[in-house]
Protein backbone atom coordinates (compact mmCIF):
# COMPACT_ATOMS: atom_id res chain seq x y z
CA UNK A 1 0.00 0.00 0.00
CA UNK A 2 1.20 3.70 -0.68
CA UNK A 3 1.19 6.13 1.83
CA UNK A 4 -0.50 9.57 1.07
CA UNK A 5 1.95 12.18 0.06
CA UNK A 6 2.73 14.92 2.48
CA UNK A 7 1.58 17.34 -0.28
CA UNK A 8 -1.61 15.85 -0.47
CA UNK A 9 -2.65 16.02 3.33
CA UNK A 10 -1.30 19.59 3.80
CA UNK A 11 -3.35 22.38 4.83
CA UNK A 12 -4.24 25.26 2.66
CA UNK A 13 -5.09 28.54 3.92
CA UNK A 14 -8.69 29.45 3.96
CA UNK A 15 -8.91 32.18 1.06
CA UNK A 16 -12.10 33.53 2.67
CA UNK A 17 -9.73 34.50 6.30
CA UNK A 18 -7.08 35.84 3.89
CA UNK A 19 -9.45 38.17 1.84
CA UNK A 20 -8.45 41.73 2.44
CA UNK A 21 -11.29 43.83 3.89
CA UNK A 22 -12.12 47.44 4.57
CA UNK A 23 -12.87 48.80 7.98
CA UNK A 24 -15.84 50.67 9.11
CA UNK A 25 -14.76 54.42 10.21
CA UNK A 26 -14.95 53.43 13.69
CA UNK A 27 -13.00 50.38 13.03
CA UNK A 28 -10.21 52.33 11.04
CA UNK A 29 -10.01 54.83 14.37
CA UNK A 30 -8.51 51.85 15.89
CA UNK A 31 -6.61 50.01 13.38
CA UNK A 32 -5.86 52.01 10.42
CA UNK A 33 -8.34 52.80 7.21
CA UNK A 34 -6.02 50.08 4.95
CA UNK A 35 -7.66 47.27 3.83
CA UNK A 36 -6.66 44.15 6.09
CA UNK A 37 -7.44 40.24 5.93
CA UNK A 38 -9.63 39.36 9.28
CA UNK A 39 -6.72 37.63 10.99
CA UNK A 40 -4.87 40.97 11.07
CA UNK A 41 -7.53 42.63 12.34
CA UNK A 42 -7.94 40.75 15.03
CA UNK A 43 -4.35 41.10 15.84
CA UNK A 44 -4.30 44.91 15.29
CA UNK A 45 -7.26 45.15 17.97
CA UNK A 46 -5.31 42.58 20.19
CA UNK A 47 -2.31 44.69 19.96
CA UNK A 48 -4.73 47.85 20.56
CA UNK A 49 -6.04 46.85 23.81
CA UNK A 50 -2.53 45.44 25.42
CA UNK A 51 -0.98 48.94 24.97
CA UNK A 52 -3.60 50.73 25.93
CA UNK A 53 -4.03 48.57 29.57
CA UNK A 54 -8.01 47.48 28.59
CA UNK A 55 -7.88 43.87 29.91
CA UNK A 56 -10.11 43.76 33.09
CA UNK A 57 -7.55 43.43 36.05
CA UNK A 58 -9.64 41.06 37.90
CA UNK A 59 -11.03 39.07 34.90
CA UNK A 60 -8.38 38.83 32.07
CA UNK A 61 -11.62 37.67 29.54
CA UNK A 62 -13.08 40.91 29.76
CA UNK A 63 -12.24 44.11 27.60
CA UNK A 64 -12.97 47.21 28.90
CA UNK A 65 -13.74 49.88 26.14
CA UNK A 66 -12.32 53.26 26.24
CA UNK A 67 -13.56 55.97 23.38
CA UNK A 68 -12.38 54.92 20.67
CA UNK A 69 -13.46 50.73 21.32
CA UNK A 70 -17.17 52.26 22.59
CA UNK A 71 -18.31 52.35 19.10
CA UNK A 72 -17.39 49.30 17.99
CA UNK A 73 -18.43 47.08 21.15
CA UNK A 74 -21.95 49.44 21.90
CA UNK A 75 -21.53 49.04 25.68
CA UNK A 76 -18.68 49.50 27.92
CA UNK A 77 -17.40 46.06 28.66
CA UNK A 78 -17.51 43.06 26.96
CA UNK A 79 -15.82 39.64 26.83
CA UNK A 80 -12.97 38.66 24.38
CA UNK A 81 -15.53 36.09 23.11
CA UNK A 82 -17.91 38.70 21.83
CA UNK A 83 -14.81 40.28 20.40
CA UNK A 84 -14.59 38.84 17.21
CA UNK A 85 -18.46 39.04 16.38
CA UNK A 86 -18.46 42.35 17.42
CA UNK A 87 -16.01 43.10 15.29
CA UNK A 88 -16.93 41.80 12.44
CA UNK A 89 -20.03 43.85 11.94
CA UNK A 90 -17.56 46.42 11.52
CA UNK A 91 -15.60 44.86 8.15
CA UNK A 92 -17.07 44.70 4.53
Amino acid sequence: MATPSKTATARKPNAAFMKPLTPSADLAAVIGPEAVPRTEVTKKIWEYIKKHNLQDASNKRNINADDKLRPLFGKDQVSMFELTKLVNAHLK
